[in-house]
């Protein structure tokens, strides 16, 4: 699609509104164990590999690596000394942070070229704007130009699809995806069964309010459903937008003039908020992602509708107490079928500031190929396997037994279109985002509304009509619209 280009503002606005993150549109990975430096008993695979890296002076390249403290990342983190044995010319050095704090850094250093890292993690929603700033460089002509360099076997065409698609800019691939998620709902069979209920494979807001506030319990401290109330675009709004899409709203019209105050937008946020309110988890206003998927894992709540790499959480003996009770549909749409799951990769990227291209390359190629998934499957138990970012991923048997998750997975992520999100033409890509730089600040800054609406201090009319002014002046500053 076609879009307006702001006046100037993409690198100036993109270092400062960064750093005032809170969280993002991705979740957090179900716990799984940090892997051995050296194969567990039994028989683990043999650790990926392929060419070593050429020595640099001196004989051994080291790559800095930034990445978010997710504990897939530090799963991949605990396998350093599989990567190095079999890359023996190559040290890996780790830089662990915090989502937010990762996030400021990595596109303060990328931004301004300062050049501190080979290998930055990033997300969907950076990659294509990254590329077109020019602060990532192209995978494709890296693997093309140095295939000595590349994971052997390493299969771009088995990446899934709309994956692959959301880490491209001009037809190119900027960035490989270590693992990759949709939306779901999430829903405790134990208690639908007890209360006679059944739910759909694609149930409708309708019938998910129906059944929520049917199963709410207060007293016996069982609450109809889980969703997100925490302030931040990626916190609230990431399921929030996907029912607003679903209602038939839309964040920007095709002139780039914000719907924040639509009808679509008030029907919406009006039915989540009530949601929330009449039979939802307390303290609805600062859950985040954690937080709810703490209410549904200790069954605390009947229902929960997020991102789908949680189901690994949810299926872990160790920290879930209704792995036997857990089911697994699709996410809940209201008036249109569009835009009602979203899609999101945490991937791996090379700044163009990095000396070290060729190398960096020989990792990344490594920890997403193939070869990395079975090896974190037979190390740790493949429902702890990175998902969301193979096809062979979910013809696997062994992941196919692992995962009964899998299945409504990979539908998700299939069928998630973030060229194609809303019922009306809008001049932006993205689903539960707008792929725009400005939509971190606007996003955050209309989701402090809301939430204080789910708190009850507010009405949504007056967080609308707020949220709307919010979105206008940023625009206008931004220069989409006068």
């Amino acid at each position: 699609m076609s879009r307006v280009s702001p006046r100037g503002r993409m690198l100036t606005l993109a270092i400062p509104v960064l750093a005032a993150l809170a969280l993002t549109a991705c979740a957090p990975r179900p716990a799984a164990p940090v892997a051995p430096a050296a194969p567990a008993a039994g028989g683990a695979a043999a650790a990926p590999t392929s060419a070593p890296a050429a020595p640099a002076a001196g004989g051994v390249t080291e790559l800095t690596i930034i990445t978010v403290n997710n504990p897939d990342m530090k799963t991949m983190q605990g396998f350093t000394g599989k990567f190095e044995a079999s890359h023996p010319n190559i040290k890996l050095k780790w830089v662990v942070l915090p989502e937010n704090e990762l996030r400021s850094r990595v596109t303060t250093d990328v931004a301004s070229g300062t050049g501190s890292f080979d290998v930055v993690t990033v997300g969907t929603y950076e990659v294509p704007i990254w590329a077109k700033n020019g602060w990532i460089v192209s995978v494709d002509d890296l693997m093309k130009n140095n295939p000595s360099n590349t994971q052997a076997n390493y299969d771009v065409g088995d990446l899934i699809k709309p994956i692959r698609l959301g880490l491209s800019y001009n037809n190119a691939l900027y960035a490989l995806p270590f693992y990759g998620e949709s939306s779901m709902t999430f829903y405790n069979k134990k208690m639908f069964k007890d209360a006679g209920i059944v739910m759909p494979a694609e149930p409708t807001w309708d019938q998910i309010r129906e059944f929520a506030c049917k199963l709410h319990h207060p007293d016996q401290k069982q609450y109809g459903i889980a969703l997100r109330g925490l302030p931040g675009w990626g916190e609230l709004f990431a399921p929030l937008t996907t029912a607003i899409n679903s209602f038939g709203g839309k964040w920007f019209d095709d002139k780039w003039t914000p719907q924040v105050d639509s009808k679509e937008w008030h029907d919406a946020v009006s039915f989540y908020v009530k949601l929330l309110q009449d039979c939802g988890v307390p303290g609805a206003a600062g859950n985040g992602f954690s937080e709810s998927l703490t209410a549904m894992s200790q069954g605390q709540a009947a229902m929960w509708i997020d991102a789908t790499v949680a189901a690994g959480f949810l299926t872990d003996p160790k920290q879930s107490k209704i792995v036997n009770d857990v089911g697994f549909v699709m996410a809940p749409y209201a008036n249109t079928k569009k835009g009602y799951h979203w899609l999101w990769a945490w991937s791996l990227a090379i700044p163009k500031t990095s000396a070290h291209q060729k190398e960096a390359l020989e990792f990344i190629t490594w920890a997403t190929s193939k070869d990395y998934i079975a090896l974190v499957g037979t190390t740790n138990g493949w429902n702890t396997a990175p998902p969301g970012t193979r096809t062979s991923t979910y013809q696997n048997p062994d992941y196919q037994k692992a995962a009964p998750f899998a299945a409504v997975t990979l539908q998700s992520i299939q069928t998630a279109d973030p060229t194609d999100a809303t019922r009306d033409k809008v001049p932006y890509v993205g689903v539960q985002f707008v792929g725009i730089p400005e939509f971190q600040g606007i996003g955050t800054d209309v989701s402090k509304e809301i939430s204080a609406a789910i708190a009850g201090k507010q009405s949504v009319d007056d967080a609308l009509k707020k949220g709307q002014d919010i979105a206008t002046k940023a625009m206008k500053d931004a220069g989409y619209i006068k």
